[in-house]
């Protein structure tokens, strides 16, 4: 990106990351943190090596994901946990999509945690802290004015995109992609952009074989090996193929 970009104030500061200005119009800094939460922040503790390894998780992804032809907000990798993105105004709305039944999602239909999905299923979410996230539909987000449907409807698709992209290269590394989180935002352009991050916080992660968790779960369930996953995660993805 030539010469090295100037890391400015900080503007936002959420569970995960901290965002900073830089001297580049346009772009931010990403910084990850150690730091993880559960439960609406509930659960707290620190992660050894957590933001590094989501950083360099997310990144490959991301290049995955452009080669693809899927826009992301992903510039450059500036330092092992900070990404370089550009800046865009996010839309409120978490897209979730399933391939397996976990979490709330095998609650609310009565299934067996593990069960494979007749298709992929595709939630949305309002990203509200002081609500908890709740789960919403079509009807809810033109309500709120949360996106236009015409947003909402390439937010849809896009996830489904994603989720076909990432299912072939994890299912390539022995991990199954049960399900997953995509936030998208609104560039200066106009464009809808895939941002945030895509890594063990934003996903759940299984051994194809022996079905062990890899992810973000073995914090909020006291699974224990934490730390493990985050590293076992990085090294599948960083593995050529």
């Amino acid at each position: 990106m030539g010469r090295e970009m100037e890391k400015l104030r900080k503007i936002y500061e959420g569970k995960a990351k901290i965002i900073f200005e830089t001297d580049r119009p346009g772009l931010v800094i990403q910084h990850f943190k150690e730091e993880a939460t559960a439960f609406d922040g509930k659960k707290k503790a620190e992660i050894e090596g957590k933001g590094v390894a989501n950083t360099q998780i997310s990144a490959v992804l991301f290049k995955l994901l452009e080669e693809k032809g899927i826009k992301t907000h992903f510039r450059a990798l500036v330092s092992p946990n900070e990404l370089a993105t550009i800046h865009l105004k996010m839309i409120p709305v978490e897209v979730v999509v399933r391939n397996v039944a976990a979490g709330s999602l095998a609650k609310r239909l009565g299934y067996a945690e593990g069960r494979t999905l007749k298709r992929p299923l595709v939630e949305f979410y309002f990203k509200n802290d002081e609500l908890g996230d709740p789960i919403i539909n079509e009807d809810h987000i033109a309500e709120l004015k949360l996106a236009t449907p015409a947003q909402l409807k390439e937010m849809r698709e896009t996830a489904l995109k994603v989720n076909q992209v990432l299912r072939e290269f994890f299912g390539a590394r022995g991990l199954e992609l049960v399900d997953f989180k995509l936030e998208f935002g609104v560039a200066s352009s106009g464009e809808i952009i895939l941002g945030d991050e895509i890594s063990p916080d934003t996903c759940r992660f299984w051994d194809k074989e022996s079905r062990k968790k890899l992810d973000k779960d073995r914090f909020r369930h006291d699974l224990g090996e934490v730390e493990e996953a985050y590293q076992e995660v990085l090294k599948r993805v960083t593995t050529q193929d």
